[in-house]
C-alpha cells in the first residue's frame, strides 16, 4: 500500500459539507487542516459555507457523489499536493435531508445511501484514510419502556425498510455495513457516528424541523404547534458538541469504530417552547396536536462508551444553544428561501 506523507496540514474530506453538521465541522477542520467540501447543494445551502470561501486552506467542489469523485484530477486542489499527499481523513455526511420534501429525494437518497458512499470508500481505499460515517440513531426505532430507555451501541437495530422512509433509514443501516466491510477486506480504519437530535446555527428554517419552526413562530407571534403533549420529551445536542465529539472519535484509535454522540438529557417539548417564547419575547401561544399514526418518539443515547472513551459529554447548556439559534434565525430569515 502507498504511503503519503504530510506536507504541511493534513487534507480532509468533508461530504455534505455544506449542510447544516457538515458547514460546522469544515469550519472547525480549517483550524489545521486543508479542507476540501464536497457538496451539490441539492438540500444543502451555499450560505452555510459562504464565509469559507475565500479560506486558503478550504476548496469547495460541487459534485454528485453518486458519480465517482477523482480528487487528483482536480486542478483547484493542486495547492494541497493532493496528488502527492493523498487524502488523510474523509467525513461522510452526505445525504439528501429535507423533512417537509422527502419524498421529492427517495432515489437520491438510496443511491447516496449505496452507490455515492461506495464511491467515496473507494477514496478511503486509493489514499488509504480514516474515514468517519455520521450515521444516524433512528436505527434504534421509537422509544420504549415507558420512554425511560437509552440506546447503547450494543442494542440492535430496529427499522422497518419498507416504509415510506426506507430509503434514509434502511439507507443509514447498510451505509454502516458497507462501511465495515470495507474495513474487513481493505483494513481501513473506519468511524461510525450514530448521531441523535441536533440543532443550531444553519438548520434549514423553512423545512418542517422542530427548533427552527417553533423559533419562527414565536418570532412572528403565531401559535406554536407541538406533537404530544405536555409529557413529551425531546434529546437536544447543540452542533458544536457533535463535531466536538466526532472530530475525538476520528481521532480515538482504530479499534474504536462505533459511537452514540447525542444528549442523554429528557427535556420537556413544552419546556423548550417556553424557554424559546421568553428568549424571543414572544407573545404566542402552545397547542398541542394528535400524534399521527407514524409519529415516534425518539429514545435517549446511552453516551457512556463516548465518555469513557473520547472523554466527551455535550457541554452547550440549552438556553446558551438557543440563544445562538434564535440570533441565526433573526438574521438570515428573510435571506434563505428554505
Amino acid at each position: 500500500m502507498a504511503t503519503y506523507p504530510i506536507f504541511e496540514r493534513k487534507n480532509v474530506l468533508v461530504t455534505g459539507g455544506a449542510g447544516f453538521i457538515g458547514s460546522h465541522i469544515c469550519e472547525r477542520l480549517l483550524r489545521d487542516a486543508n479542507v476540501i467540501c464536497v457538496d451539490n447543494f441539492i438540500t444543502s445551502s451555499e450560505s452555510n459555507i459562504d464565509h469559507l470561501l475565500q479560506h486558503p486552506n478550504f476548496e469547495f467542489v460541487n459534485h454528485d457523489i453518486i458519480q465517482p469523485l477523482h480528487i487528483e484530477n482536480l486542478t483547484e486542489l493542486d495547492h494541497f499536493k493532493v496528488k502527492y499527499q493523498g487524502i488523510q481523513e474523509i467525513y461522510h455526511l452526505a445525504c439528501p435531508i429535507s423533512k417537509r420534501n422527502f419524498d421529492d429525494f427517495k432515489i437520491a437518497t438510496v443511491l447516496t445511501n449505496s452507490v455515492g458512499i461506495k464511491n467515496i470508500l473507494d477514496i478511503a481505499v486509493k489514499y488509504r484514510s480514516k474515514m468517519l460515517y455520521a450515521s444516524s440513531s433512528v436505527l434504534y426505532g421509537n422509544r420504549q419502556d415507558g420512554g425511560k430507555e437509552k440506546y447503547s451501541e450494543h442494542d440492535e437495530c430496529h427499522i422497518d425498510h419498507l416504509t415510506s422512509r426506507g430509503a434514509y433509514d434502511e439507507g443509514k443501516r447498510f451505509s454502516e455495513a458497507i462501511m465495515q466491510t470495507y474495513a474487513d477486506v481493505h483494513a481501513l480504519d473506519i468511524k461510525i457516528a450514530r448521531v441523535f437530535r441536533t440543532y443550531g446555527p444553519r438548520m434549514k428554517i423553512f423545512d418542517g424541523n422542530l427548533l427552527p419552526d417553533i423559533i419562527m413562530n414565536a418570532l412572528d407571534g403565531k401559535d406554536i404547534n407541538l406533537t404530544g403533549d405536555e409529557d413529551t420529551r425531546v434529546s437536544l445536542a447543540f452542533v458544536t458538541d457533535i463535531v466536538d465529539g466526532m472530530i475525538k472519535l476520528m481521532m480515538s484509535p482504530v479499534d474504536v469504530t462505533l459511537l452514540n454522540l447525542g444528549s442523554d438529557q429528557d427535556v420537556r417539548l413544552v419546556h423548550v417552547a417556553q424557554l424559546i417564547m421568553q428568549l424571543t419575547g414572544s407573545v404566542s401561544h402552545i397547542r398541542f396536536d394528535t400524534p399521527s399514526m407514524h409519529y415516534t418518539e425518539p429514545g435517549l443515547p446511552d453516551i457512556s462508551r463516548a465518555r469513557e472513551i473520547l472523554g466527551w459529554i455535550p457541554l452547550v447548556r440549552l438556553e446558551d444553544g438557543l440563544k445562538k439559534m434564535i440570533d441565526y434565525t433573526k438574521s438570515h430569515r428573510h435571506q434563505l428561501t428554505f
